[in-house]
């Protein structure tokens, strides 16, 4: 292939991504929504062809004359491997380059137990998924993998995360480097849950995506874009202080914040002190279930408590969604009810004029899809398109 510079590759990922986004799947599409020359299109569209990323398919539908060929992506390009971890599972994905799945797995772990032994469970998995779906480790494309924990995005560097002992400053990408020819992205596990759920609310705009487990997290989106902030730290809500709670020690040091008195490690704490038999949240969720009336109060009460500090933020950011997430999420009429009635009573009716308050989507899938949204984003950007054309084609060493 041709040396390519900067500038072409700009358009080229630009062709790139509306296809694969399914905004544009014919070159006189493609011309309507860049502006570029039909001959322009022709010519970046004949060379991601050329380099095996793109596909004429079947004619389109047309009015009068010749139809035209749709476009797109090679699903024998390469595969893309999605990771959630979470305190407790890791959950994979396998997904071609135009974002169809080949593979889901689910297994156990515990993030406690260090970088080395949870990313073998990792590598374990993904060995396993490939030989599933009948693909090599040199066709990974990407690896995306989302912690429980603050990210250092630019270099997938856990930073002092909470939960995650023995993580802090492991620089995780290193973990894969003589595995997979491959870019490894690590994000926080939150900020993947509300992209994935972004993809799939079309009326949304400015999406904030709470995540209530055994801790507590946030995820911002807006106009597309994740949100992280200057150092990666954006949304993260679980540690703002909630008022009159200053005798409550948190696990990361300080006292009051919204995770020590409203989390699922919290209810089960509170619950335990009241003599009842539970151990994790889905206990918690158990007994709600059951109609039990210190499960149900306590639920209640973190509700009003996640309301107020979600209050704030509606005030601050202005969202036109708040999705809520995590293993708490199911309890509608207890935790969803009192964090809206906080919500819509405490910010102000302008912020809320437009806002809907609704439960995840996809549930326990939105760490995997956000995190196989945000490693196709890489590979056809500008800065990720150059190493994926330098790939060899199928059938090639």
């Amino acid at each position: 292939m041709r040396t390519i510079d900067e500038r072409q590759y700009a358009a080229l990922s630009e062709v790139a991504r509306l296809v694969a986004a399914g905004r544009a799947g014919t070159r006189s599409a493609l011309a309507s929504a860049t502006g570029m020359s039909r001959a322009t299109v022709s010519q970046r569209v004949d060379t991601l062809i050329g380099a095996g990323l793109l596909l004429d398919g079947e004619p389109a539908a047309a009015v009068r004359g010749r139809p035209p060929l749709t476009l797109r992506l090679n699903p024998l390009t390469g595969v893309v491997c999605a990771v959630d971890l979470g305190a407790t599972h890791c959950r994979m994905r396998l997904t071609d380059l135009g974002g169809a799945p080949l593979a889901e797995s689910a297994t156990s772990i515990d993030i406690a137990h260090g970088p080395v032994p949870v990313l073998t469970s990792v590598d374990t998995l993904l060995g396993e998924l490939l030989l599933q779906v009948g693909r090599r480790p040199s066709e990974v494309r990407a690896i995306s993998l989302g912690v429980p924990g603050p990210v250092d995005f630019a270099t997938g560097t856990p930073v002092r995360p909470p939960i995650m002992p023995g993580w802090d400053g492991y620089p995780v990408p290193a973990f894969f480097v003589d595995r997979y020819d491959a870019p490894v992205l690590v994000d926080n596990d939150v900020n993947l849950m509300a992209l994935g759920e972004y993809a799939h609310r079309s009326g949304a705009h400015h999406l904030l995506y709470v995540k209530v487990g055994t801790g507590i997290g946030c995820g911002i989106v807006s106009d597309g874009e994740l949100h992280r902030g200057a150092a990666g730290a954006a949304g993260d809500i679980g540690h703002v202080r909630v008022p009159s709670h200053e005798d409550v020690p948190c696990h990361c040091g300080n006292t009051g914040c919204l995770e020590a008195v409203a989390s699922g490690a919290a209810l089960v704490a509170a619950l335990r002190s009241k003599g009842c038999d539970v151990r994790t949240t889905h206990d918690v969720v158990r007994l709600v279930g059951e109609g039990n009336p210190s499960a149900r109060r306590q639920v209640r009460l973190a509700g009003q408590r996640l309301g107020e500090v979600l209050a704030t933020a509606v005030s601050f950011h202005n969202p036109d969604l708040i999705v809520l997430g995590g293993s708490l999420a199911e309890l509608h009429e207890d935790l969803l009810a009192e964090i809206r009635g906080v919500v819509y009573r405490r910010a102000l009716p302008l912020a809320t004029r437009s806002l809907a308050i609704e439960t995840s989507l996809l549930a326990g899938r939105a760490g995997v899809e956000g995190a196989s949204r945000l490693a196709l984003r890489h590979l056809l950007s500008p800065a990720g398109l150059p190493r994926l054309l330098r790939q060899p084609k199928p059938g090639e060493k």
